[in-house]
């Protein structure tokens, strides 16, 4: 990656799908509003209007993996959600390791609410989106996923 490049991260669940975008000068991420998921799938008509507006070179998803390294059905779920953006967007999407991701945007947001930073309390979709950016940095930082599209 050597030019400018807007890349977006989702943290995929399966009733939201935390949103964060980012860039390859500044390799920092910032949460985006989180899209529903339901029984009917995600709300790809959210997710089009985001890679629409942003226009990112590539997309980053985190990979849910049990504690001791082991795939869940979240795993495979999680594959799919990235199968079909690279199908939808025909942009190249990179897995990361997401263990703990969510833990991590949680205390984040905790301590921004306790220090006075943030003012409104903290919502599942806010930590979800924290989550997103929380992937998307460890992606900046080098962090990969070994079965990775290789678009």
């Amino acid at each position: 990656m050597t030019a400018l490049e807007t890349v977006l991260g989702f943290d995929f669940g399966l009733k939201r799908i935390g949103i964060a975008s980012g860039d390859s000068l500044t390799r920092s991420a910032a949460p985006r509003p989180a899209a529903v998921s339901g029984q009917s799938g995600p709300d790809w008509e959210s997710i089009t209007r985001e890679v629409r507006a942003l226009g990112p070179a590539r997309l980053v998803v985190g990979a849910p993996y049990n504690v001791d390294g082991t795939e869940s059905a979240l795993t495979v779920a999680a594959r799919g959600f990235a199968a079909e953006l690279e199908r939808r967007f025909r942009l190249p999407v990179h897995l990361v390791d997401e263990r703990f991701s969510s833990r991590e945007a949680t205390e984040a947001l905790k301590d921004r609410r306790a220090s006075g930073e943030r003012k409104r309390r903290v919502r599942r979709a806010d930590i979800d989106s924290a989550a997103a950016a929380v992937i998307l940095g460890r992606w900046f930082a080098g962090e990969r996923h070994m079965h990775e599209s290789k678009t």
